[in-house]
Parts: C-alpha cells; sequence; structure tokens
C-alpha cells in the first residue's frame, strides 16, 4: 500500500521517494513496523485475552513446574500475526503474487489454530480440534497453496523442479512430463508435487506447534529461521547473487524477504511478552501460522531440502516426537523422559531458562550451516 502510494505514485513528484523501489529498505522499515506494531498492540491484545479469561490450560502429565502457569493469556498469536500481516501489506507491491500466497497460508493456518485454540478455551480443557481434523485442515491448505504455485508455473514464474543441496546439476521435476501429454489425466502430473509440498508444509506447521512449549522457545527459533529465510529470499531474486551463487534466479520472490522481515520484526516484539515468565503464550494460532509460513516460503524459494538445517530445532522437536511414539507403540518402551524433548531435558534437571537458550543457539548453528551450503555445490 505505502509502497504503491510513496514509489509508484509520489516518486516523480519527491524524488527521495525513489529509495522505497529497494527491497532491502522496504525490508527494513518492514521488520520496525513489526516489531512497534507487536511492541504497541501487544499489552491491548494481552489484556483483553484477560477479560475474556482466555487462559492456557496445562496437562497434568506434564512437568509439574509447569503447572503454576495455567489460566497465563493464551492465543497470543494473534498479535504475530496482525504484525506480520500488516507491515506486509503495507510495505511489499502487491501486484506480487507470492506475498498474497505467504498471506493465504499464514492467514488460513492461523485461523486452524485459532478454531483449535477456541475449542481448548470453550471446554476448559487441553483438547481442542481432533487430530484428524486438524490434519485435514492443514493438508487442505497446503494443496490449496500447491495449486496456486501450479498455475504460477503455467506463466513460467515457478519452477516445479527440485534444488539438492551440495549438487549443482542434480535438479529432479517433480512433475511428470510424459503425463501432461494426456489431457485426461493431466492432474495426476503434478501429483508427487502437491504431495511433496503438503509435506513440507505440514511438516512445517506442527514442527514449531510442538517446539511451543517452553517461555520463548519457538519463537526465539522463528526469528533466526526467518532470519535465514530473509537471506535465501533475497539472493534468489537478485541477478548478481542468484547468478553468483548457481541459484534458481526467480525475481518475484525478492518481495518475499519483505514478508520475512516482517516476521522476524514481529516474533522479536512477541518474545518482548512470551519471555520466560511468559506473559502470554502464542497458541496454536500463532505456531501454525508461523511454521506454516515457514514451509510456504521454503516451497517458494525452491529451498524445501534445505528447511531441515533452517529450521533445524523444529525439526529435532518433531522427529523426539516421532521416536517415542513408535518406539512405545513397538517396544512399550520410550526413549526420552518425555517428549517434545525439550520436556526431557527438564526432568533431567535442566532450567527452563538453560534450556531455552541452548536451543536457541543451536538454532543459530543450524541456520548458519544452512546459509554456509549456498557456495558447497
Amino acid at each position: 500500500m505505502l509502497y504503491w502510494l510513496l514509489y509508484l505514485k509520489l516518486q516523480h513528484y519527491v524524488a527521495p521517494f525513489r529509495i522505497f523501489r529497494y527491497v532491502t529498505f522496504r525490508t527494513a522499515f518492514a521488520s520496525l513496523t513489526a516489531l512497534f506494531t507487536a511492541l504497541i498492540v501487544g499489552p491491548l491484545v494481552i489484556n483483553r485475552l484477560r477479560e475474556f479469561q482466555i487462559g492456557q490450560y496445562i496437562r497434568e502429565e506434564g512437568p509439574k513446574a509447569h503447572q503454576k502457569k495455567a489460566g497465563t493469556p493464551t492465543m497470543g498469536g494473534l498479535l504475530i500475526v496482525i504484525a506480520i500481516i500488516v507491515p506486509t501489506l503495507l510495505w511489499a507491491d502487491l501486484s506480487n503474487r507470492f506475498v498474497w500466497i505467504a498471506v493465504f497460508s499464514t492467514c488460513a493456518y492461523a485461523a486452524i489454530g485459532f478454531t483449535d485454540d477456541y475449542t481448548k478455551v470453550t471446554h476448559r480443557r487441553n483438547l481442542g480440534l481432533t487430530a484428524r481434523a486438524k490434519l485435514a485442515l492443514q493438508i487442505a491448505t497446503a494443496v490449496v497453496v500447491a495449486s496456486m504455485l501450479i498455475a504460477m508455473q503455467t506463466y513460467n514464474l515457478y519452477s516445479t523442479r527440485l534444488v539438492v543441496p551440495f549438487f549443482k546439476q542434480f535438479q529432479p521435476d517433480l512433475v511428470s512430463q510424459k503425463l501432461l501429454h494426456y489431457p485426461h489425466i493431466w492432474p495426476l502430473a503434478f501429483f508427487w508435487f502437491i504431495v511433496f509440498v503438503a509435506i513440507v508444509i505440514v511438516g512445517s506447521s506442527n514442527a514449531v506447534n510442538l517446539t511451543d512449549g517452553l517461555d520463548g522457545l519457538a519463537i526465539g527459533c522463528t526469528v533466526i529461521a526467518a532470519g535465514a529465510l530473509a537471506v535465501l529470499t533475497y539472493v534468489s531474486g537478485h541477478a548478481t547473487f542468484a547468478t553468483y551463487l548457481e541459484l534458481q534466479r526467480m525475481p518475484q520472490v525478492a518481495e518475499l524477504t519483505i514478508f520475512c522481515g516482517a516476521m522476524v520484526g514481529a516474533s522479536i516484539g512477541f518474545l518482548w511478552y512470551n519471555a520466560h515468565p511468559a506473559e502470554v503464550f502464542m497458541g496454536d494460532v500463532g505456531s501454525l501460522a508461523l511454521g506454516g509460513a515457514i514451509g510456504t516460503v521454503a516451497v517458494m524459494i525452491k529451498q524445501e531440502l534445505l528447511l531441515p538445517f533452517i529450521g533445524g530445532v523444529f525439526v529435532i522437536e518433531a522427529l523426539s516426537v516421532m521416536l517415542q511414539v513408535g518406539s512405545y507403540k513397538l517396544r512399550k518402551k520410550r526413549i526420552f523422559k518425555m517428549a517434545p524433548i525439550h520436556h526431557h531435558f527438564e526432568l533431567m534437571g535442566w532450567s527452563e531458562s538453560k534450556i531455552i537458550v541452548r536451543f536457541w543457539i543451536a538454532s543459530l548453528v543450524f541456520a548458519l550451516f544452512a546459509l554456509t551450503t549456498l557456495k558447497l555445490r
């Protein structure tokens, strides 16, 4: 909106406004706008949640130290979503289709999380939507995103080829070119692409959701992951950097840098209130939205296989749950004292603050490694 006004409309009359054409400049402003939006609106949202008595319900089988957190306002993820979407709409080029896909995915997953959180609050227990219902809604949203990207491929704005880290020439296409020659089964040609996109986005969304168990843990890791994605979106859309790093050059995705910058600013702003001891929890409305946004951006910039490193802590948290459930079903034995793995360390005697900071450090190491792979091809 401001990009349209200040650059497209007023640059001819006010020469300094031409600076708004630069993605880096608008990303910085989007980050600051998101940060101050979260800081200013935060107390209003927290007080409103308290008035409506929207408090967190703590599961009884969890660490006993968490019982004192019962009643802390939840659904603070609404603040995160507002602080991401508003700056994006203000500073991004709204004619860019990638921006709208990111906005759609974030809002859709936020809506799923909101429904889940609202159900928990109304039923006054730590159970919201059924696992099947939540997963079905997440998959449906991912399929819609994949369909949008397929439509964009017809305009040569997107590629369904998979970029494999460490390999320059190996870029398999997830679309069956042979089936494209048969109109009556044409949708089947995109089957594996849709499945792959759904796995990435739904997996990312749930991984962030599982990580959100300690004050500031998930949102701190999100700051790092979103920062890494901001770098990747910028270099993918920059002609010189993309050529030098031998990436698929996608000029349109450069605008996603603004979205990622807003995610960084919004996450830092929310961390101000979510730091231990937390004044508010993000709830599923925040964790599902952030995870969906991260996964969607990774798919759009063709860094799906780099996502496990960008969000390394999220992956470890999700794997710990999968291993724990699988081990118990197969062997009737648990691998960890409790899953996700951050609870395992709690039961080992680590303080909550120590776990959070150490996981942040691990997240930063993973993100830096992901960025170093850009040149290791």
